[in-house]
């Protein structure tokens, strides 16, 4: 009902808007359309109304009103740029000077304790995955060639100065198969406070970088997906590391996973679980070992 009331009708677009908001990237303040805002609005939508599909609540809710946030989704308004292929952060970003974050003195790093807000607010950088999150949220509706256009364009344009940065794009680089890339992140959220990127170790640890450096490895080394309701994975190793290893619950079951030149799953608790390695599917009952790709 937030969103809902949150959005409004252009009749000029026929479509649905959300004005005046602040998405992931907090470097930029009461912007029109953040693509990651209406997307994550059209989805708690559509996600509520199929909750009340399955579990009927006709005292609090009427199927008008439900059919009102189908109408929403349906209209939801994407700004993107055909021509380079790509969803555009929010309106009017691709007016500004984009500049690559590569061709800044360092010396203006970080940002927030060089520029002055006003200037930080006109510049393209971007403090953490803004696009880039909701794309690695919702994976599954794009194609490979579709992440590959939007991280070549605004990884560049991040400055990462956010400890929610980094993993997100190890995450992505992984599945691209930008193995330099997806390590240099890796490293970057694994040792945010140890080397101290950001200049700001002083005011305490960063538990969203320490977390980061568990998703780099689980979500992007290893590959990690719960897609469509499918557990699988497809593990690479980093060509200067020996190997690595975690734990997950997944549905009642513990699993452990190490990768090395092979790659091994042990059940460690919970029945027989059916799982995809590499696209391969498998019922894994006790342990299963395959080559690393």
């Amino acid at each position: 009902r937030f969103w809902a009331d949150r959005v409004h009708y252009s009749k000029r677009n026929d479509k649905y808007m959300i004005h005046g908001v602040t998405g992931p990237n907090e470097y930029e303040n009461n912007i029109n359309n953040n693509w990651y805002t209406n997307k994550l609005a059209a989805w708690v939508l559509t996600y509520t109304a199929e909750s009340l599909a399955k579990y009927p609540r006709p005292d609090l809710i009427e199927g008008a009103e439900i059919a009102h946030w189908a109408e929403i989704v349906d209209k939801m308004y994407y700004p993107e740029d055909e021509e380079l292929g790509i969803f555009v952060q929010h309106d009017g970003y691709l007016d500004k000077d984009l500049t690559p974050v590569a061709q800044l003195d360092p010396k203006n790093l970080p940002l927030n304790q060089n520029w002055s807000w006003d200037r930080v607010l006109r510049s393209p950088y971007i403090k953490q995955a803004d696009v880039l999150q909701g794309i690695y949220f919702f994976g599954n509706q794009f194609s490979l060639a579709e992440k590959q256009r939007n991280f070549d364009f605004y990884e560049p344009l991040t400055v990462h100065e956010s400890s929610l940065s980094p993993s997100i794009h190890a995450i992505l680089a992984a599945e691209l198969g930008m193995e330099d890339k997806a390590v240099e992140m890796y490293e970057r959220t694994a040792r945010l406070d140890l080397d101290n990127y950001n200049n700001d170790t002083e005011d305490g640890l960063h538990i969203t970088s320490m977390t980061g450096s568990w998703l780099s490895i689980v979500h992007g080394f290893a590959q990690m997906k719960t897609w469509d309701g499918q557990l699988s994975f497809a593990p690479f190793l980093p060509q200067a590391w020996t190997g690595y290893a975690f734990h997950i619950n997944y549905r009642g079951c513990l699993l452990k996973i190490s990768v090395g030149q092979e790659v091994k799953l042990e059940l460690l608790r919970g029945q027989a679980l059916d799982l995809e390695i590499y696209g391969e599917k498998i019922e894994l009952r006790d342990f299963y070992v395959t080559k690393t790709k």
